[in-house]
C-alpha cells in the first residue's frame, strides 16, 4: 500500500527533529563560538552538492575565517577545489548570511566589491550561513559545523591520554 498522510507527517516531523539535532551537535563543538551552515545549491547532482558542502564545512581555513569574522571567499573556493567534486569554479557564487543581513562576496568565481564593515557585522553573529550556488543544476545539500577557535586548540593541545 502507498504511504498515507500520517506517514508523510511522521517523516516531516522526523526530519525536523534530526535537523535540529544536527544543528545542536555541530554548534556544541569544543570551544565553538559560531554555528556554521553551508547551503550548496545549483549542483548537477546531490552527491556533488553534499561533497562540496562537507568540504567547505570541514575546512580548517574556512572555520578559522569564520572565527575571525573574515569574509574570505577564496577559502570557500579553495575548499570546493580540493573537494574533488566536478565543479566549474568560474561559475560559483558565494555569499554569507546571518541575522545581521547578507553579503555577496563572489560572483562567477571572482571576488566582487563588498563592505568589509557590513561583512564583519554579518559574520559576528552566532549563526552564519555560507551560501554557495554552483549554477550547474537543480540539486542541493546542507552541512553544519562550527568555527575553529583558540579554545579548541587549547582544549585539544592540553588533552592527554
Amino acid at each position: 500500500t502507498a504511504p498515507g498522510a500520517d506517514f508523510t507527517a511522521f517523516c516531516s516531523a522526523l526530519n525536523s527533529v534530526t535537523v535540529w539535532l544536527c544543528r545542536q551537535i555541530a554548534g556544541d563543538g569544543e570551544g565553538a563560538t559560531r554555528l556554521l551552515e553551508c547551503c550548496v545549491t545549483g549542483a548537477a547532482d546531490h552527491g556533488t552538492a553534499k561533497t562540496v558542502a562537507k568540504s567547505i564545512i570541514c575546512s580548517s581555513l574556512v572555520k578559522a575565517a569564520m572565527f575571525g569574522a573574515d569574509a574570505n571567499w577564496g577559502r570557500v573556493l579553495c575548499a570546493i577545489g580540493y573537494s574533488g567534486a566536478p565543479v566549474n569554479v568560474h561559475k560559483v557564487d558565494v555569499a554569507f548570511r546571518s541575522a545581521a543581513g547578507t553579503v555577496r562576496v563572489c560572483v562567477d568565481g571572482a571576488g566582487i566589491p563588498f563592505s568589509e564593515e557590513e561583512a564583519k557585522k554579518v559574520l559576528l553573529e552566532k549563526e552564519i550561513e555560507i551560501l554557495v550556488d554552483l549554477k550547474s543544476g537543480d540539486e542541493g545539500a546542507t552541512a553544519w559545523g562550527c568555527d575553529l577557535t583558540y579554545d579548541y586548540v587549547k582544549i585539544n593541545g592540553d588533552y592527554r591520554t
